[in-house]
């Protein structure tokens, strides 16, 4: 089985190498040298290709693609005409503009776009009827410190990467839409800078959300954080309910890249997406409303 890794733009496909690796024989592409470096130091049997076109050229049996935003849907729709499944990390949109490109393309059921924690074993596990909701919640806590330093300035840029909204929020958006569905819009959000003053966007944030079955639901995004965690709080009824996702003993498993990966390689084996485009799509939306919505500086 070959694997092409399209790009290395974020700290993700460099995880998703490491179970990859296990299954398949890797090439790579990325334009920046010392992002390439890292990736061959790791990965010295992986073939390097000099260009996109010469790493699909290539014929890989399945590609992971990982550019900045901006230049996602180009790259996407070139990855496309190979026919070859694709596993598109997140977020595929993060701008009006991009989302409008990719709704250009034609998306089937050879792209699989979302955040890994969808596959997580604690969130994968977790049983809700979604009669029984009224209303959820979903808290994400990661720090965004890195970038106030100038690292991977395109995600902290919100016409490029979305800023803290979009590269943070779609974890909880993301685990929403799972659970309930992507007949929702967004209610509502703000942000705020608490603490990370070199920031372009914001290091907290909050969105409110709505089904059409009437179910509300919120996201917060804690961008000032000493440690990594996602919580789902579904209320009915009879009470209140906490789904936790944590990195645990092992990263790879308790956050959902193993799963995310073993679902890639199903559709490489002839399986479709298990994430359909719309709940993908939805997600977008929502990400991309909220960032419409919140002033940044």
């Amino acid at each position: 089985m070959r694997i092409a890794l399209a790009g290395l733009a974020t700290s993700h496909p460099y995880t998703d190498a490491r179970t990859l690796s296990r299954h398949a024989e890797l090439s790579v592409w990325e334009p920046d040298a010392e992002r390439l470096r890292r990736f061959t130091d790791e990965h010295p049997g992986a073939r390097v290709a000099a260009s996109l076109e010469e790493l699909l050229a290539a014929g890989p049996d399945g590609v992971v693609l990982t550019v900045p935003n901006p230049g996602a849907p180009k790259a996407l729709a070139a990855v496309l005409e190979t026919g070859a499944p694709v596993f598109m990390n997140k977020p595929a949109a993060a701008s009006r503009e991009q989302l409008d490109a990719l709704d250009r393309l034609e998306i089937g059921d050879r792209v699989l776009s979302c955040s890994v924690l969808r596959f997580a074993p604690a969130f994968a596990a977790a049983r809700v009827d979604p009669a029984e909701v009224l209303s959820v919640r979903a808290t994400v806590r990661h720090d965004v410190g890195l970038w106030a330093t100038g690292y991977n300035a395109w995600q902290d840029t919100p016409g490029q990467g979305g800023g803290t909204m979009v590269t943070m929020g779609v974890h909880g958006v993301e685990l929403l839409v799972a659970l309930l569905g992507p007949d929702v819009r967004l209610a509502g959000a703000a942000g705020a800078v608490r603490h990370y003053e070199g920031l372009c966007s914001e290091d907290s944030g909050v969105m409110a959300l709505r089904w059409g079955s009437g179910v509300s639901g919120v996201v917060e995004i804690i961008g000032v954080s000493e440690s990594e965690a996602y919580t789902v709080t579904v209320h009915t009824r009879g009470g209140s309910r906490d789904i936790v996702v944590e990195p645990g003993d092992d990263v790879l498993k308790g956050l959902g890249y193993e799963g995310t990966v073993e679902a890639f390689l199903a559709m490489v084996g002839g399986a479709p997406s298990p994430v359909p485009w719309e709940q993908t799509r939805a997600v977008l939306d929502i990400l991309i409303s909220a960032r419409e919505a919140v002033p940044t500086h």
